[in-house]
């Protein structure tokens, strides 16, 4: 009796379970579009699903009450009120259909028109019909009613290939649903009922009449008035569907499959804007056959992309103008020269005004050269950044350290240095690394970052504020000044000291910047702003980048298949756009104030730039790292006696007693000769009087220019066939000095004013001797290669 009790049991709970589980998880097996928007929820673009319908993610969609009165009103009046299946519209449905003898009718339900949807099945059977009702029972169990109408919305065809309300409301009326009239809502919530009607040409006039019957309806249930509802029957039908807006496309093209919805932080009205302005830069470029640019604006304090333009467009196919610039790895140039400068302050290898050697250098075979081909000799380490001399930076870089510098670049967050310290060498900061804008961009807004919470933190430094750009909403952060967030805290500067910071920003923000002929150009700008310059060699790839407290802005103008051209240069190319882009944007000027905790006040020499010694004749006071490095001490003066009018020097064994003791600034050698040329003041040390002439010289007046100690030489053939001559070059502090050359112990000749000789030396080992007629003496040691 318990068995049979137990078997009509089990006969009457499988069929329970099997209609508790019935409906799969999730509902939809549908692939969707893969849709942007900006951080206001604007629509900036969206590209089809993978079966080539326009059908937007609905776990997002909000159902505007303009379309869920409408679609209630036309398909499901009692939507609110039954459990998914309306008795009454059933039979009312079923007496019609016995009536006219054919279905007239369905009597579904919004719930079961969206199990329909679910199921994708096309057969309208009686068997069909059960199924969905099940279906629609279960279904309201599980969700609520604002969850069903948001599913049906979602799901529900609106002709051709649109499905959606959310891809219907932008293709038929260019708008988010939530803008929606009552008559376009009107016009949308007949179509899932009939789809074809909705064509460019016919089916209007039955569209119209249709969307009116359910305007009266509205109206008659008290919803609208009859002033709306006149006005919405006056409302014209779409001609056609509108191409969806398509303003950020190279953003979207990294997400075409992920099938979500991208709430980005770009601001849609500023990217049009400045797409524009790159645009009629691009067109320009283009008549010199540069074909691409990019600009990216961040907010400096949130990390937040305002703008992000990754490519031009171009009328000729064939330029590349699809691939996205700001997240290529390109030449840098000289983009990362400003984070050796912070970072050799931080080590006290320089002062911002302390002066570099520029002048020819030759390190282990690699001879640097400035854009201007020329030297300037001795230079304040802040004038060269200005001015982007390659020497000085070469010879910081060897100064700090390879190594030690390629990691600070990747603490900075940049992702591309992907070799060997050995690799990249001391090129490194001129171009020898390729980088993304994405992460220029990024790394001079954690600075400006860092430098901007200098005081929020009761002189502590928050690790978080170095991070990439932030471009979609969930991953952005904002402090406001004074908020104290203790996230990552702590006493040690997560990448860059502020102090450093400060004083490399200060380096930075002059607005006059020579070219590379040497010629200084002068950009106008009322607001105050950090900025460098880049250009890559063979002029492939053109830079600039600039912070202020409130943005950051890069950009990048050259060719993307790498092709060079003579007008791609950081200072004509890519900085007349960014300073026109931060004329569009809304920054007050503000500017950053000392970090003070951060620095300390010391005496520098007013001539070298050097912590200041006894020996300064005249002083200065300028800000150093208070946590870093001591400086190093001015070594540019010499004392040396002299006559009354310092027009000669006197040395121990000729020294009259007239003699004075004078102070002199002198520069070495071999900057000297160049150093004049900019600095007509300057004084070279007076020569010794000729009645000191056969004492002891001292070997600092003469100097080898080349070839350096060690160096290993390769003399090429010429087109000929013939062997071409190395010529070597040395430097004398004396205009009018003789200078005698020996190689190997065999005389070469003798040279005046310029010292300039060609040799042929042979294959092997060579020592190279110069002196002077004073008997100044230097000497130098090099290789010849064979090149046989």
């Amino acid at each position: 009796m318990f068995k049979g009790r137990r078997k009509y049991l089990w006969l009457m709970v499988i069929p329970v379970l099997v209609w508790w589980f019935c409906l799969p998880d999730p509902l939809f097996d549908a692939s969707y579009s893969t849709v942007l928007l900006d951080r206001n929820e604007q629509l900036m673009g969206a590209r089809l699903a993978k079966d080539g319908q326009w059908r937007f993610p609905g776990d997002e969609l909000e159902v505007p009450e303009t379309f869920e009165k409408a679609i209630v009103v036309f398909e499901d009046k009692r939507f609110f009120n039954h459990w998914g299946v309306d008795i009454l519209a059933f039979g009312r449905a079923m007496r019609d259909n016995i009536k006219a003898r054919s279905v007239v009718s369905g009597g579904s339900t919004l719930t079961m028109q969206t199990m329909r949807l679910a199921r994708n099945r096309d057969a309208r059977t009686l068997w069909q019909k059960g199924v969905e009702m099940l279906w629609a029972w279960r279904a309201e169990l599980r969700y609520s009613k604002k969850e069903i109408l948001q599913l049906y919305a979602a799901h529900a065809p609106f002709g051709g290939n649109v499905v959606g309300l959310g891809a219907a409301s932008w293709r038929y009326f260019h708008k988010a649903p939530d803008q929606l009239s009552w008559g376009e809502a009107a016009t949308l919530a007949v179509l899932p009922n009939a789809p074809g009607l909705i064509h460019p040409g016919r089916n209007r006039d039955a569209l119209i009449a249709k969307r009116n019957r359910l305007i009266d309806k509205l109206e008659a249930e008290g919803i609208i008035d009859q002033t709306e509802a006149s006005l919405a029957k006056d409302e014209p039908l779409p001609l056609a569907p509108h191409p969806l807006p398509n303003i950020a496309p190279h953003v979207l093209g990294h997400y075409t499959d992920a099938e979500i919805t991208l709430h980005s932080t770009i601001d849609i009205d500023l990217q049009q804007r400045l797409a524009e302005l790159v645009q009629r830069h691009a067109d320009l470029l283009s008549l010199n056959g540069v074909n691409n640019a990019a600009l990216m604006v961040m907010e400096t304090e949130s990390g937040e992309v305002r703008a992000y333009i990754g490519n031009v467009s171009h009328l000729q196919k064939g330029h590349q103008n699809d691939v996205d610039i700001i997240q290529s790895e390109r030449s840098s140039g000289s983009i990362l020269k400003p984070f050796l400068y912070c970072a050799a302050l931080e080590e006290g290898l320089i002062t911002p005004k302390g002066i570099l050697e520029d002048i020819p250098t030759y390190i282990r075979g690699y001879q640097p050269m400035n854009f201007t081909q020329q030297y300037m000799g001795m230079v304040p380490a802040d004038q060269a950044l200005a001015m982007s001399l390659n020497v000085p930076a070469v010879r910081l870089l060897q100064q700090y350290g390879i190594l030690p510098f390629k990691e600070k670049l990747i603490k900075a967050g940049i992702t591309t240095l992907h070799y060997s310290p050995e690799h990249y060498g001391l090129p490194l900061v001129l171009g020898g690394a390729e980088v993304k804008l994405w992460d220029i961009c990024g790394a001079y807004a954690s600075m400006g970052r860092v430098l901007s919470h200098a005081y929020l933190y009761d002189h502590q430094y928050d690790k978080d504020d170095v991070h990439p750009p932030v471009l979609f909403q969930q991953g952005a952060r904002s402090k406001e000044q004074g908020e104290n967030e203790k996230v990552n805290l702590g006493e040690e500067a997560p990448v860059w000291d502020a102090g450093a910071i400060w004083l490399t920003f200060e380096a930075m923000s002059t607005l006059r910047r020579p070219d590379q002929e040497g010629q200084w150009e002068t950009f106008n700008s009322s607001r105050p702003i950090a900025w460098k310059t880049g250009t890559s060699f063979g002029f492939r790839d053109a830079w600039a980048v600039g912070v202020t407290p409130k943005y950051t802005i890069g950009v990048w103008v050259g060719n993307a298949d790498g092709e060079g051209r003579p007008g791609v240069i950081g200072l004509h190319a890519a900085a007349p756009i960014m300073f026109d882009a931060l004329r569009m944007l809304d920054d007050d000027g503000s500017w950053w104030s000392p970090p003070y905790d951060a620095l300390t006040p010391k005496l520098v020499c007013s001539e070298s730039g050097w912590l200041a010694t006894s020996s300064c004749m005249s002083t200065d006071t300028a800000f150093i790292i208070k946590e870093g490095e001591t400086p190093a001490s001015c070594s540019y003066h010499v004392q040396a006696y002299t006559d009354a009018t310092q027009q000669y020097q006197y040395n121990p064994t000729c020294m009259p007693e007239a003699a004075a003791l004078s102070n002199f600034f002198i520069v070495p050698t071999l900057a000297e000769t160049y150093y004049k040329r900019y600095n007509p003041s300057y004084r070279s040390l007076p020569p010794l009087h000729p009645h000191c002439a056969s004492a002891e010289q001292s070997n600092d007046n003469l100097a080898i220019i080349y070839p350096r100690p060690g160096s290993k030489i390769y003399v090429p053939f010429e087109w000929d066939k013939k062997k071409s001559r190395a010529v070597f070059s040395a430097v004398h502090r004396s205009d009018t000095a003789l200078v005698y050359w020996t190689l190997d112990k065999h005389y070469l000749g003798k040279t005046k004013e310029f010292h300039q000789i060609e040799i042929d030396p042979k294959p092997g080992k060579h020592q190279l001797v110069l002196q002077d007629e004073y008997g100044s003496m230097v000497s130098t040691t090099f290789e010849v290669l064979n090149n046989e």
